[in-house]
């Protein structure tokens, strides 16, 4: 089975895109949403988390995402610390549920997967990509947060110029209609890759 990796920065539709290859029947993986429910319900790295940044960063047994957003978007240690913990028990999820899969090719999707590396497993890699400032207009509706804080985010993953030359395939995702034309002709190249 295919690993095809799906990549792109904060507010460029990565989501949107996965909704779209989901409804064709492939399997899905989101990186992020997985790592963010392993970070709440993994006892082993909720104490890893407790054991960095306190036990505090849970309120009544909730992690609190904005103070640890605040911790480790200011810096850069603590950011690799939290990577460090939270991407092996990431790979390690995503191996049973490429397990379970029984598809063409399954999609993991991961906001920075060239910047830890895991484009190294994948047979392909889709890039979402979007201007900056859609990206952020996008960010703000979505998260009610200031521009300041988007960009911080920002700063910590590679530009798409960086990322452009690795991926295999790109998706402008601007306008709509051109996005879904996009997915279905990469969905066609992938079923025969």
């Amino acid at each position: 089975m295919k690993i095809i990796g799906l990549t792109g920065g904060i507010g460029s539709g990565k989501s949107s895109v996965l909704e779209v290859f989901s409804a064709k029947g492939i399997a899905c993986y989101q990186s992020d949403h997985q790592a963010k429910k392993l970070m709440q319900e993994d006892e082993r790295l909720v104490e890893q988390i407790k054991a960095l940044f306190g036990d505090d960063i849970y309120k009544e047994n909730q992690l609190d995402r904005a103070q640890l957003a605040d911790l480790v978007f200011s810096d850069k240690v603590k950011l690799e610390s939290l990577n460090a913990i939270v991407h092996p028990a990431v790979q390690k999820d995503f191996k049973v549920f490429i397990a379970e899969q029984d598809a063409p090719y399954v999609l993991k999707e991961a906001a920075i997967l060239f910047e830890t590396g895991g484009a190294e497993v994948c047979d392909a890699v889709i890039l979402v990509n979007a201007p900056e400032l859609l990206r952020i207009e996008r960010v703000m509706k979505r998260e009610n947060i200031d521009p300041k804080s988007i960009r911080a985010r920002m700063n910590h993953q590679w530009s798409d110029n960086q990322k452009i030359p690795l991926a295999d395939f790109i998706i402008d995702n601007i306008e709509w209609d051109k996005t879904l034309e996009s997915i279905e002709d990469i969905h066609k190249k992938l079923l025969e890759f």
